[in-house]
């Protein structure tokens, strides 16, 4: 019986030359990413930020949804309109959809996970407000369910997606995809994108100051 071969480890400078291509491989693909975006939707963005600006100025309220690193995105950008962005202001209403453990494993359980955004949006959403969906693949059940809810209570519905034409882009008011497949690149470009919409967001509040 043949031994087992040892694995000898690397050279240091080796493994670090390797580990330095691969570092520059994906900045330089995320940097693509965004430079793409910036070359073919910046119309999205700017009728995105517009939506948003006009249901803050309303009173209205921004509900997000998303599962995984989606579910960290609508955290994280709830986070911000509640407490700030980049400068001083009152509070503003933003809930994140995803937090409440009691909730997603009682509607999860009563219902179902496909239902988990959609229950919530019934509970929370008013007519005027928007919900904001995040799926890197556009086609995930419980938001697009969600959609579907929101719709019908005459939320505004925006949805952060892929290059994949999902059902998500066909039910949404408007939808905003990166042109990309690969989820490590969508969700750094959905971040970029929700804290360029907070920026002119803060920037137009400001100026009403």
């Amino acid at each position: 019986m043949d031994k087992p071969k040892k694995n000898h480890p690397r050279n240091s400078a080796d493994r670090n030359e390797e580990y330095a291509q691969i570092v520059r491989r994906q900045l330089n693909e995320s940097a693509r990413v965004k430079q793409d975006l910036a070359e073919q939707n910046v119309d999205g963005i700017v009728e995105m930020a517009g939506r948003i600006i006009s249901c803050v100025r309303q009173g209205g309220t921004i509900l997000f949804c998303g599962n995984g690193g989606s579910a960290a995105d609508a955290q994280h950008l709830a986070a911000e309109l509640v407490g700030r962005f980049g400068r001083g202001r009152p509070p503003l209403a933003a809930i994140a959809l995803t937090t409440d453990t009691s909730v997603l494993t009682c509607l999860s359980n009563d219902y179902g996970f496909e239902d988990v955004f959609s229950k919530q949006v019934e509970a929370h959403g008013r007519q005027g407000d928007i919900l904001v969906g995040i799926s890197t693949s556009g086609a995930s059940e419980n938001v697009l369910r969600a959609v579907r809810t929101a719709r019908r209570l005459g939320l505004v519905t925006l949805v952060l997606a892929g290059a994949k034409d999902g059902p998500l882009a066909r039910e949404a008011d408007l939808t905003l995809r990166v042109p990309h497949e690969n989820s490590q690149r969508i969700q750094e470009a959905h971040i970029a994108v929700g804290h360029i919409i907070l920026d002119l967001l803060e920037n137009e509040l400001s100026g009403e100051d």
